[in-house]
């Protein structure tokens, strides 16, 4: 090996430990947060879980039922147990999302130019804000109404009918509402989605426009996956995606006139320098 071609490795070495110390760094600002915020939700899961039960209190009483006497059970002693890690878990994620967000976008940013940081800070805000959207539509409105419809096939015992009752675990309930949770703010992503893909290149409005049938094909079976088995279920989630869908094209034009200006502007100045630079090399008379 030459000494030219060692010096070459060298220099190539050092910049990649220094970002390998800076990733690892990043990773335990994250991992520190994340520690940090499960213990804080453990602290207070039953808490937690008693304000996760609210929607469920709120549909009994549209079911004409006492929110009074709103029961869980849990048939394994150890199962409330996991059921509160779990629940920690989900807590701790969502309180160090921002912190996580923010660590990888510091160790993004340097490898990116002044105005890919200008464009990547908006949706790095809008992610957050979007899921928080969703989840708290899955809060007061969607879990409610989807209790509602699991306590409607309740039968009341007589002579000719046992009595049927709904007595929800406790882990089948965190489920339930977690799986709504991060169904709904995954799909409140889109916009965000699609408008990084727009801002890049890799998408377009109109191409947005032309795959629409498709758009609202696939939204159905990704709710049908995401969600519960029963009807509500699957069109609550549906059409909030359609919808979004919509938001995503209107995001994706305006991005699209923006770019549009930037490029006109950047070439008419341009051609304003072209036009000094020939002035300037112009004989004076």
């Amino acid at each position: 090996m030459s000494v030219s071609e060692k010096d070459e490795i060298d220099k190539s070495a050092a910049p990649l430990m220094e970002h390998l110390i800076e990733l690892r760094r990043r990773l335990m600002w994250s991992i520190g947060g994340f520690f940090v915020a499960f213990l804080f939700c453990f602290f207070f899961a039953k808490q937690l879980f008693n304000l996760l039960v609210v929607p469920f209190k709120w549909a009994t009483q549209w079911a004409g039922l006492d929110p009074h006497k709103v029961e869980l059970i849990y048939t394994a002693p150890q199962e409330f147990f996991f059921t509160q890690v779990k629940l920690a878990m989900f807590g701790g994620m969502v309180i160090a999302f921002p912190l996580i967000a923010t660590q990888i976008y510091k160790f993004i940013a340097p490898g990116l130019y002044k105005n890919e940081r200008n464009a990547f800070l908006p949706f790095l805000i809008a992610s957050p804000i979007l899921f928080l959207m969703g989840a708290s539509l899955v809060y007061f409105f969607f879990t409610p109404m989807v209790m509602w419809f699991f306590l409607a096939m309740q039968q009341a015992g007589t002579d000719d009918q046992v009595q049927i009752s709904l007595l929800p675990k406790v882990s089948e309930y965190l489920s339930l509402i977690m799986t709504l949770i991060f169904s709904f703010g995954l799909v409140f992503q889109l916009p965000v989605v699609t408008s990084l893909m727009t801002r890049v290149g890799m998408l377009s409005s109109q191409a947005l426009v032309e795959k629409r049938k498709w758009a609202i094909v696939i939204a159905f079976v990704v709710a049908a996956v995401l969600t519960p088995p029963d009807p509500i279920s699957q069109i609550g989630l549906a059409v909030p995606t359609i919808l979004l869908y919509e938001v995503s094209i209107w995001s994706a034009r305006l991005i699209e006139r923006s770019k549009e200006r930037e490029r006109l502007a950047r070439e008419k100045q341009e051609a304003a320098e072209e036009v000094a630079e020939k002035s300037a090399d112009a004989p004076s008379t």
